[in-house]
């Protein structure tokens, strides 16, 4: 994924942790440190966590959620997150290619963005 951000001429972060408050900290510092666009993989947090969610809803950088498996498929709490009603939108289902669509839709995104005048 790295390597495809560098052909389209973006520099790519990953960060990973199962430790909500080390993942609230790098949303809540997101914006200051030149962060455009987050790819969220929140996994069970995704039904659990309110105070990440809240770390997103205040961040003001935009983000697609994405799930390996697709959650719609799985248990009925698993259809419910909370992050999906303020991503930019949600890709499951499709195993690791989440990440590469997601990032094929977020650059889309910021070239959008850089030609407008």
């Amino acid at each position: 994924m790295i390597q495809l951000a560098r052909q389209q001429s973006h520099e790519l972060e990953t960060f990973q942790s199962n430790a909500e408050h080390e993942l609230i900290g790098q949303v809540q510092t997101s914006k200051v440190r030149g962060i455009d666009f987050i790819v969220l993989n929140p996994g069970g947090l995704a039904y659990t966590s309110i105070a990440l969610r809240d770390s997103f809803a205040a961040a003001e950088v935009p983000f697609i959620e994405v799930h390996l498996s697709n959650i719609f498929a799985r248990e009925g709490f698993r259809s419910h997150s909370h992050f999906s009603g303020i991503a930019v939108g949600t890709i499951c289902g499709l195993g690791a290619g989440v990440y590469e669509l997601a990032l094929r839709h977020i650059f889309k995104i910021l070239a959008k963005k850089e030609a407008r005048p």
